[in-house]
């Protein structure tokens, strides 16, 4: 009995070894298949280092997609978590702290960590400015004065310089801000069985296409810490592919090919020429109206995708340099110069001029110097002006008192309401604009003088600086005037028009950027 008892635990432990190793391999293959990959490394891979530089070099666009991630009041983050997807291929996560992650779907939430101790931050601070132009210039002047001056978008257009003895002149209008922070925002990677903590910049990969928080997007993406505590989710992605999401938003998938390929070239230029508008939270462009407006193409369009191709790499140059290719919707019939638009310098590209057949040009002398010679231009309708067909090519604006002083209380130009006495165009540009705009107040000392694109940003109905002001009575104004946009370089509407009258890529853009020429870019991916 012993001998058979002993025979048959040998067979036992025998079959129980075969058993384990089974299921040991079966258990091996479920864990690889069915659960993420965790890696955790002594260093960040090189892909980590974000190179503003060498990405544009490659062919590359870093473009912030959302800002301000981690904000309570951030909408896209309704859940405070930010999902990727993949069908079919795995999504690869590599962060700077060395964390290494692989799956189908990676879900990161952000967590305000409370601090040991305060984090101090001190600056002084220019600004609000309108546009990215004005606040640049602003920079520039106080570099030529020795500050280290950067420019930001906590929101709106900055000038930041670090707090010292030698203060700039007070004529520079800056306040002294102070913040105190108790928390900073941290990211995890959130997964069924454990929690991981992030460090940025982080970056995720596919070798398709990635839905994230149920939007197709691309392939690659950065996670990146910016400048005011919160995130940035910056998409890395090629020259071509940024202006497939560019043009259909920008003039329109419909447009004429001759029209598609002009905005190609114009928009490529634009975003080389601009691409340190970001530079201090490290990416190049964003996606609204403040650069270019860019969504992920749902649909390819044939005439979209072969203007690009057939002007792919082309930008348009002065000097061998790009210029500041500036566009806008519709010029009412006569394109601005660059300084009425901003404080800035004049570029020699960029002239006033009638925007139609030659014979216009016999009936309008520049410059437009008053509101007579620029009610003229705006009543007439014997000849063809290029882009006529825009919906705000003439427009007008009946506005009341109280209108304009709630926008004067919402920008904090004034604290209460008060009788608006008067409104005064007291300065226009060689095209006509209004570069300056008086507001007189009955409990002002002084008169508030809007200036340039300072205008349009406070007086947020207006949709242009082309206009004549006519009192109606005591509570309305009647804002007559053309255009939409700034006025500045070329006149989408005016290209499509130009294009259906079978004008070439070519001739358009040397219609509205005198003196260039069109160049091809040499990029180190090709």
């Amino acid at each position: 009995m012993q001998i058979k008892f002993l025979n048959w635990s040998g067979n036992v432990e025998l079959m129980m070894r075969r058993f384990n190793f089974v299921y040991f391999i079966y258990g091996c293959w479920l864990f690889f298949l069915l659960i993420p990959i965790f890696k955790l490394n002594g260093c960040a891979e090189d892909s980590l280092e974000i190179n503003l530089t060498q990405e544009l070099k490659n062919g590359n666009f870093l473009i912030g997609l959302k800002q301000y991630l981690g904000d309570n009041n951030e909408k896209f983050l309704e859940r405070k978590n930010i999902i990727f997807e993949t069908k079919n291929d795995f999504l690869e996560l590599n962060s700077f702290n060395g964390l290494k992650y692989k799956s189908k779907k990676i879900n990161i939430i952000f967590k305000k960590i409370p601090l040991k101790s305060p984090l101090i931050t001190e600056r002084l601070v220019f600004g609000p400015f309108a546009s990215y132009e004005s606040a640049q210039r602003q920079a520039k002047k106080l570099k030529e004065k020795g500050y280290e001056a950067k420019v930001a978008y906590p929101k709106n257009w900055e000038v930041w310089i670090p707090v010292t003895e030698n203060l700039p002149d007070r004529k520079f209008n800056y306040k002294f801000v102070k913040k105190s922070k108790q928390s900073k925002i941290i990211p995890f990677l959130i997964s069924e069985y454990s929690e991981q903590k992030l460090q940025g910049p982080i970056y995720i990969s596919s070798s398709e296409d990635i839905r994230i928080n149920d939007i197709n997007f691309g392939k690659k993406f950065y996670l990146a810490k910016d400048s005011y505590g919160t995130w940035t989710l910056i998409q890395k992605i090629k020259f071509d592919d940024y202006l497939k999401g560019v043009l259909p938003y920008e003039i329109g998938s419909n447009s004429p090919l001759e029209a598609l390929k002009a905005q190609a070239v114009i928009a490529r230029t634009w975003a080389l020429y601009n691409s340190e508008r970001f530079n201090i939270d490290n990416y190049h462009l964003c996606i609204s109206t403040q650069c270019q407006v860019y969504k992920p193409p749902k649909i390819e369009y044939e005439n979209v995708n072969k203007a690009i191709a057939d002007t792919s790499n082309l930008i348009i140059t002065y000097k061998s340099k790009p210029i500041n290719s500036f566009y806008h919707g519709s010029n009412g019939g006569i394109s601005a110069s660059a300084s009425e638009s901003w404080r800035i310098k004049d570029y020699v590209y960029f002239n006033p001029m009638i925007d139609g057949l030659d014979s216009l040009k016999k009936s309008f002398k520049l410059p437009i110097e008053n509101r007579d010679q620029l009610n003229k231009l705006l009543e007439f309708t014997d000849e063809k002006f290029y882009g006529d067909k825009h919906s705000l090519f003439r427009w007008k604006k009946i506005i009341s008192n109280e209108d304009i002083q709630n926008v004067l209380i919402k920008n904090q130009l004034i604290e209460e309401k008060s009788d608006l006495i008067d409104l005064n165009s007291i300065e226009r540009g060689l095209s006509g604009r209004v570069t300056k705009l008086e507001i007189n107040l009955r409990n002002l000392k002084k008169p508030i003088v809007l200036e340039k694109d300072d205008i349009r940003r406070i007086l947020s109905f207006l949709p242009s600086n082309l206009f004549t002001i006519n009192k109606l009575n005591d509570n309305l104004w009647l804002f007559k005037g053309g255009g939409f946009g700034h006025g500045v370089g070329l006149s989408q509407s005016g290209a499509i028009e130009m294009a259906e009258l079978g004008f070439t890529y070519e001739q358009i853009l040397n219609h509205y950027y005198e003196g260039t020429k069109i160049k091809r870019i040499e990029i180190l991916s090709q």
